[in-house]
């Protein structure tokens, strides 16, 4: 069944987990996203005691986008019920860490040693320039310096 080019998901739910989501709701101590998604759930419900409501009904009575709302149809039809409550949980980072182990123990090793001539202690700036001046890396902020000494104290 297909909706605006889209393809539709049916929303059946069982009475658990419509008790589960009214609760959810009720309640409102969860992630203001989760409870959204429980309420985009209840309406889009075309069992026996949802109102089987259609999308553009639901992001105007709920303010959300109607690509959210199919999104949540979709995962709960192929992932289940905590997938479409849930975010998704990241597969990898977004990025990757400038510094490794091995990066890591040369900056803890600079910062144990003694600071360069001409300075009382190591800056964050110094420790940054020093690692890609040892061409340890390419280019390193003074916050990700800042960041892992304080990790590791």
């Amino acid at each position: 069944m297909k909706e605006n080019g889209m393809k539709k998901y049916v929303v059946r739910l069982t009475r658990e987990e419509r008790t589960k989501l009214q609760r959810l709701v009720s309640v409102g101590k969860a992630a203001a996203r989760k409870i959204l998604h429980a309420r985009i759930l209840l309406q889009a419900d075309q069992g026996p005691d949802g109102p089987a409501w259609k999308d553009e009904q639901i992001a105007q009575g709920l303010t959300a986008h109607p690509r959210t709302i199919a999104n949540v149809r979709q995962r709960l039809v192929e992932q289940g019920l905590e997938a479409a409550l849930n975010r998704k949980k990241q597969e990898r980072p977004s990025r990757r860490p400038k510094l490794d182990g091995k990066a890591e123990a040369r900056l803890i090793a600079l910062r144990c040693g003694k600071p360069p001539q001409g300075r009382i202690r190591w800056t964050l700036h110094l420790l940054a320039d020093k690692l890609v001046e040892l061409k340890v890396v390419d280019s390193l902020s003074y916050e990700t310096v800042r960041r892992t000494l304080k990790k590791t104290s």
